[in-house]
């Protein structure tokens, strides 16, 4: 079995993000304008800095297809960077001073350098623009199949909103999210956000918040309870996790099934009008034993505040070992919309890769058909 794969590599101000993904079926359609679509939404939000008026991210296909259709071998991808300038010693100095937060410290640590540099060029969240390729790459084999993702903001410090999608209402969310600066599906929460961004601009300081991905239409059965690392939860939590910033994962209820009894946790088994199993809530997230059970998978992530603050925060100068503030390096006020965007896509990739484990087929033909029988 050949599993799905994805392995990137590239810097932020290097010549650009590539991956090569591995596994995909053959005769997939691959939909470019698509790609580049879910690309300028990840450059798109209220709060973004400089560096996305200097990009315009578009996918280049690189190899693994032909006439627009995959052809089983590995697909590379590349996102070109327009501000490629790592071997420029003036526009990419030496970092001696580490930001709180970041991998700057910890890199330097581990890699034995007073420059974090290197560290921080990998580090960036410059690379999600490659995974989201990737993902979206992924999307193309969800859809020929039904399944559908969905990501957006929902909660940012004291404003939060709690949404049930279902195939009903996901294009009205979709509607509602993309007319939204913060893409969050509610005109009174994206105020509230903006207004937060605005404040935290004016005080030289930065704000996360929370991102929710539902994803409609998963067969049940993918992931496993067999083996810990693949139990589905496991996986997504791993994948969410591996977004720079994010710190922390839910599925379903999450945490709050902490403060609740049994009875209010666990989602009933009924059969519904035409005899078929069914749940009439979803508290558990669509995910049961490491294993999907029918329902839509639903995953909350929590951003952090990013770490490079224009006012900087106490630090240490590694080369001098003098207290000085942090360096600051170009960044955004806020990037929980784009991080919305990023997860949506790490999490349909997750579930590519577990829909194919289950299924199989080394073309479309023989994976609609195993999934058909």
């Amino acid at each position: 079995m050949t599993r799905l794969t994805m392995t990137t590599a590239g810097e932020s101000h290097g010549p650009g993000g590539f991956a090569i993904v591995t596994g995909l079926p053959a005769d997939l359609p691959i939909d470019i304008e698509a790609i580049n679509h879910e690309l300028g939404r990840r450059q798109g939000g209220y709060g973004r800095g400089g560096r996305q008026r200097i990009e315009s991210d578009q996918v280049e296909v690189l190899s693994g297809t032909r006439h627009g259709l995959t052809t089983g071998a590995p697909i590379t991808l590349s996102v070109p960077n327009r501000d490629s300038r790592l071997d420029d010693p003036e526009q990419t100095p030496p970092v001696h001073r580490p930001r709180p937060g970041h991998a700057d410290l910890a890199g330097a640590a581990k890699f034995g350098t007073d420059d974090c540099r290197n560290i921080l060029e990998r580090a960036s969240a410059r690379q999600t623009a490659v995974r989201v390729a990737g993902g979206a790459l992924a999307g193309c084999l969800l859809r020929e199949v039904g399944i559908e993702t969905i990501g957006y903001v929902t909660a940012m410090r004291d404003t939060s909103i709690d949404l049930t999608v279902d195939s009903n209402n996901v294009n009205d969310v979709r509607t509602a999210r993309d007319a939204s600066s913060m893409y969050c599906p509610d005109a009174g929460a994206t105020e509230a956000m903006e207004s937060m961004v605005r404040n935290a601009k004016e005080m030289k300081d930065t704000v996360g918040g929370l991102c929710r991905v539902h994803v409609l239409g998963c067969p049940a059965g993918l992931g496993t309870c067999m083996t810990r690392l693949d139990a589905l939860d496991a996986r997504l939590g791993a994948a969410v996790m591996s977004i720079q910033a994010f710190k922390s994962v839910e599925i379903g209820l999450g945490r709050a099934v902490a403060s609740h009894w049994g009875s209010e946790v666990h989602d009933p088994i009924i059969n519904d009008d035409q005899g078929r199993i069914t749940r009439p809530s979803n508290r558990a997230g669509g995910i049961e034993g490491g294993m999907t059970n029918g329902m839509p998978v639903v995953v909350t992530g929590a951003m952090k505040p990013i770490s490079t603050l224009l006012r900087g925060l106490p630090s240490v100068n590694l080369k001098t070992g003098s207290a000085e503030q942090s360096d600051y390096e170009r960044s955004d006020v806020c990037a929980v919309s784009a991080a919305s965007v990023v997860m949506e896509h790490v999490v349909g990739f997750e579930i590519a890769a577990a829909l194919l484990e289950k299924f199989g087929g080394d073309s479309m033909d023989e994976l609609r058909r195993h999934m058909n029988n």
